[in-house]
């Protein structure tokens, strides 16, 4: 054999992989492009909807309503196509049925209210999710490579805790509210900045835990089959554990402090593999929870809500369950199939567009339209777990998983919280409730999977033999 013939394959299987590099990106965006389209019909059919459902004819408005969410869309998807083309191909899609559904239920509220003169929600909805989708085509066109990130781990973590801490400036903080997370700018623009924060803090403890996880994950003490860390590696735990309580004391927010101290612990566990840090935060956290429950009136009146919702007592008193009864109440109006949308009256709940968002939901589209949309929150997720797991590098790895655990815990509380498996709280459901600050922290969420997933997929691998 000569040395032209022993030459030959690998010069073809060279050409061959090349062209497979090229195909494979292309294949993501038309995979994408089939998913958008879909979701832009189930969009668009959903707003239709509403409108023979409450008046019986179709508005020219539901140009608006289905074309704004069409357009921010395939903008980005087009942009994907030159800067990020071996993107997840899942995300975008998810993320846009998603919003586009809470856009169609917020409109159908507004329909009601303004009939009964109460204030609308949807067209400002629909300018947060025109400046959410610009804030995510930002990040992906100005973040080429996300480990630059990690530089900056530090700063992140003072950026985070500045954030949480701007309510209590004076003249930021937004008075009246029942929990102190809100500021106002010039008393007409409001904003969450915890729904910032906790990207901010997911980098920090993605760059925190890769620099410090061999003495996280050290041998300690072997006891009942696992292994227990040592007293001094507890400390970042019971910080964050104390940091929490300060959250929910202070502001009076028991989401955020669950939200925030559930993203570190589960991004502990992917760092060192312990299952025995798990066991360490659900205990903390229930022992929190059990200590705010005897010490703060809010937080009492949140687990008697929880646990005596239908006392007419409890029912009646000022912040009692009437409003997480009549979610409850919404959701067995609507049974299996649901009313249909527009023919439900989600509007008699008490913030039906925003914290109740999920019953009214509930009751137009019934349990099987509830689960299909359990269902897109579970494959983003998971979705964006598997980007974290096929990533090389730690940070990108704790990053993608950290962000998208958030997103899941998140859900399961509200959806937990309005269906009584669990005391409710005052996050938001992700992409579907009315809120700008939300929709926007959950679309930069998007840029940053996207821009992760991109480098996992571009990245050459090595091949032996």
């Amino acid at each position: 054999m000569t040395a032209t013939d022993t030459q030959a394959p690998t010069t073809d299987t060279a050409v061959l992989r090349a062209l497979r590099r090229f195909r494979v990106p292309q294949t993501q965006r038309n995979r994408e492009l089939g998913l958008l389209v879909f979701a832009l019909v189930v969009i668009a059919s959903a707003v239709a909807l509403v409108e023979l459902g409450t008046s019986g004819t179709l508005n020219p408005q539901i140009f608006v309503y289905a074309g704004i969410p069409a357009a921010l869309a395939v903008t980005l998807h087009i942009v994907l196509r030159f800067t990020a083309r071996a993107a997840d191909p899942f995300v975008l899609p998810i993320a846009t049925v998603l919003t586009g559904l809470g856009i169609a239920e917020i409109y159908r509220i507004d329909i009601a209210k303004e009939r009964l003169g109460w204030e609308a929600f949807s067209a400002r909805q629909l300018a947060w999710a025109a400046i959410a989708t610009a804030g995510a085509l930002a990040i992906v066109l100005l973040l080429r490579n996300y480990r630059v990130l990690f530089r900056y781990t530090y700063i992140f973590g003072f950026v985070g805790i500045g954030l949480l801490l701007l309510p209590f400036i004076p003249g930021l903080g937004l008075e009246g509210a029942n929990a102190s997370v809100w500021i106002s700018v010039g008393g007409f623009f409001q904003f969450q900045p915890g729904e910032l924060a906790k990207i901010a803090l997911a980098i920090f403890f993605a760059g925190y835990l890769v620099r410090t996880r061999e003495s996280l994950s050290s041998v300690g003490t072997r006891f009942l089959g696992m292994t227990w860390p040592r007293a001094r590696e507890l400390g970042p735990l019971l910080v964050l554990w104390l940091a929490s309580l300060g959250i929910i004391i202070l502001q009076r927010d028991l989401g955020t402090g669950l939200l925030i101290f559930g993203m570190f612990v589960a991004m502990l566990y992917v760092a060192t593999g312990k299952t025995s840090w798990v066991l360490i935060g659900v205990g903390l956290a229930l022992a929190g929870a059990v200590l705010a429950s005897q010490v703060l009136t809010y937080v009492s009146w949140r687990f008697s809500n929880w646990l005596d919702a239908f006392n007419p007592e409890v029912i009646n008193r000022t912040g009692g369950s009437f409003q997480l009864v009549q979610g409850i109440f919404g959701l067995a109006q609507g049974g299996l199939i649901g009313t249909g949308l527009g023919q439900g009256r989600p509007y008699i709940t008490p913030v039906a567009e925003s914290d109740y968002i999920i019953p009214s939901l509930g009751e137009e589209l019934g349990l099987v339209g509830l689960f299909a949309i359990l269902a897109l929150y579970m494959v983003f997720a998971s979705r964006g777990i598997r980007i974290g797991v096929a990533g090389q590098d730690d940070f990108g790895k704790l990053l993608a998983t950290g962000l998208s655990f958030t997103i899941a815990l998140q859900v399961f509380i509200m959806v937990g919280g309005v269906t009584r498996l669990i005391p409710l709280t005052g996050l938001t459901t992700p992409f579907l409730a009315a809120g700008g600050s939300s929709l926007i922290a959950n679309w930069l969420i998007v840029a940053l999977l996207l821009r992760i997933s991109d480098a996992v997929r571009s990245r050459p691998r090595v091949v032996i033999g």
